[in-house]
């Protein structure tokens, strides 16, 4: 029995030390989620990939967003250009002296409707087109600001703030100020 004991004894040790190596080990890995990321990579990303920025940032939770508010875009381009295909449609059949859908509406409501659906149709791509800049912009900010230090040791005051410039004259406000612990 206490030969058993004794046997078992520098396994446990062994083994010990071999968690203590790999500890040590991987205490000199690198974090590579704490590391500041590439801005060009990020934006680059997102130019190929609307969203690939933000996932490359850790951000992922951004593009469920950022694809919602694509798909909602193209559903008002397409809702938009469909109404003014219509009112289109119906001002060249007036002007060719054939029935329209709106027999209530004169030339000019009709091409009043053409140029507002015509404009909203427009308005909508544009806005498809900001959506996709503000998605590159997005990732490139959040890669410039990842290596951001936002720990505890930070930290902004706000205390009353006296002078006096001469015997009659005094001034009071409020003072920012940033401390670093």
């Amino acid at each position: 029995m206490l030969f058993s004991a004794l046997s078992f004894q520098p396994l446990s040790a062994q083994n010990q030390g071999q968690t203590e190596e790999q500890n040590q080990r991987d205490n000199d890995r690198p974090n590579f989620s704490s590391l500041p990321k590439n801005p060009r990579k990020a934006t680059i990303l997102s130019a190929v990939l609307p969203g690939a920025g933000q996932v490359y940032n850790g951000k992922a939770w951004k593009v469920p967003i950022l694809y919602a508010g694509f798909i909602t875009d193209i559903y008002f381009i397409n809702f938009n250009n469909k109404r003014y295909q219509v009112f289109r449609q119906a001002l060249f059949n007036l002007d060719d002296g054939e029935p329209n859908i709106f027999p209530n509406l004169n030339r000019q409501a009709l091409v009043r409707n053409v140029d507002y659906w015509r404009s909203n149709r427009d308005m909508t791509i544009l806005l498809l087109g900001a959506i996709y800049a503000l998605n590159i912009i997005d990732a490139n900010v959040d890669a410039h600001l990842s290596g951001f230090d936002i720990s505890d040791d930070l930290a902004l005051g706000i205390e009353p703030h006296f002078e006096t410039f001469s015997a009659q004259n005094q001034s009071l406000g409020i003072t920012l100020k940033l401390k670093f612990k």
